[in-house]
């Protein structure tokens, strides 16, 4: 299924695009980046809101970052929704095939999708990451309020003093959480309300940027 799951030459090439920073983000601190060229892999995948196939990953040429792109994350309220469909979300267990010498940390991640919420609804965006094995987990949320109808992005920014690094000569996994609710409110239950997480208008949908530093030698 990992196999299955990786980004196609197409997706990479979109990244001089998407990785272009936010006015929000944050500057990501100058590292010495590993020469070899670094791949990510999709361990497992589970969760309403990536199906089997709807889920691709692509590493920076220059290892700066990677992106997690989807095909089939929404959730809606109102209408004909279903009651389950207010709340989607997605795991994913990642491989990050990196030199020995090396590690790494999410030092920001910008989430990207498209919103239509009707007057008295919301739309909320969670995410959380953390290494296997590690009792550390960094957990941010975004919420919308409607009326709203338009594309949406969302940054989630850790100073360097306080980045979780992979573990020195140990394979953890990165795990990767995240969840999109759509919330009716005050809004009229006649009329749907939705939110996606998906690569729209040629962009992909999630850049992962990384930080990077040498590990002792001691």
């Amino acid at each position: 299924m990992a196999g299955g799951l990786l980004a196609s030459g197409a997706l990479t090439a979109l990244f001089a695009m998407a990785l272009a920073p936010p006015s929000t983000s944050q500057d990501v601190p100058t590292t010495p980046q590993p020469a070899e060229r670094i791949r990510v892999e999709v361990a497992t995948v589970n969760g309403s809101g990536c199906p089997d196939g709807t889920v691709a990953v692509a590493a920076a040429p220059d290892n700066s970052a990677f992106t997690v792109t989807y095909s089939d994350y929404l959730a809606s309220a109102g209408e004909q929704s279903d009651p389950v469909d207010f709340r989607k979300n997605c795991q994913l267990s990642l491989i990050v095939h990196a030199p020995v010498d090396y590690t790494y940390a999410i030092a920001s991640v910008d989430y990207r999708g498209y919103a239509s919420l009707q007057s008295g609804a919301s739309g909320v965006e969670k995410a959380s990451y953390y290494f296997q094995g590690s009792p550390e987990t960094t957990s941010e949320s975004h919420r919308w309020r409607g009326p709203y109808a338009d594309n949406w992005q969302a940054t989630d920014t850790k100073p360097w003093e306080d980045l979780d690094w992979a573990p020195c000569g140990a394979k953890r996994n990165l795990n990767v959480n995240t969840e999109l609710r759509v919330l009716l409110g005050t809004s009229d239950r006649d009329k749907t309300s939705f939110m996606t997480m998906d690569s729209t208008d040629t962009k992909v949908s999630s850049v992962y940027r990384l930080a990077w530093r040498p590990c002792s030698k001691s």
